[in-house]
């Protein structure tokens, strides 16, 4: 069955354009052009991936990322978000409430293909070659299910983070560059903002300290990150 993306602009012309090169791609096309119908649909139809528009004649499409990511039902569905916007703040704010990419306009709607295709292939957890199942402190990842959980309660993240943290629990303790995160990770150049990364990074922090999994990222200064386990939920301790 073809994978669905919702494709959400006020902008009918673009949301045409978009959707026909989607479904040549192989997709199957949603649309709606403001924010209620959006949620809606997001809701019921449960797409495989959102292209989000920022600009809405109803809302905002940060805050309709923050609603959909706190949604038990869709908060794991991927988004691309698509703005008129440039300024590097506001891509930063978009990758922190949860967004797994960010794209300016004018855009060619190529690139809009193939960003769709990476984050899925994200989203189906196929980039690493590593066992079934990864543990650490209290955290279980099921790579088969593409499940988090934290002593049996699920964990809720975006295809970004899962992909994060699938790279750090394959070689614990290892420093990873910024660059090393986004080629594992994201799989592509956020267009040299290496600062974005921070934004998965803070929010990932922050569920599993919120989860008490006893892990930790640290910041390697000059190089990265890495993932520690709390010496308390070390094994035999």
């Amino acid at each position: 069955m073809a994978q669905r993306i919702l494709i959400v602009d006020d902008d009918r012309q673009i949301v045409r354009l978009v959707a026909a090169y989607l479904e040549q791609a192989g997709f199957q096309a949603l649309t709606a052009y403001d924010g209620v119908t959006a949620l809606r649909l997001a809701r019921s139809e449960r797409p495989d991936l959102i292209v989000l528009d920022l600009m809405l004649p109803d809302s905002d499409g940060t805050d309709l990322t923050r609603t959909l990511r706190a949604d038990p039902h869709c908060a794991t569905i991927p988004i691309i978000m698509l703005t008129a916007r440039v300024d590097d703040m506001d891509k930063i704010i978009g990758l922190e409430l949860g967004a797994d990419d960010y794209m300016t306009k004018p855009f060619n709607p190529r690139e809009v293909v193939a960003r769709v295709r990476a984050v899925l292939r994200r989203a189906s957890g196929t980039a690493l070659t590593v066992p079934d199942v990864l543990e650490a402190g209290r955290l279980r990842l099921d790579l088969d299910r593409h499940e988090a959980s934290v002593g049996g309660v699920l964990l809720n993240l975006t295809p970004t983070e899962f992909d994060l943290l699938r790279l750090f629990l394959s070689q614990p303790g290892h420093a990873f560059t910024r660059q090393e995160l986004i080629e594992h990770g994201p799989g592509y150049q956020y267009e040299g903002l290496e600062r974005t990364i921070d934004s998965h990074i803070k929010n990932l922090r922050r569920k599993l300290e919120s989860m008490d999994a006893g892990l930790r990222i640290e910041t390697v200064y000059g190089v990265g990150y890495r993932l520690r386990v709390s010496a308390e939920h070390r094994a035999g301790a």
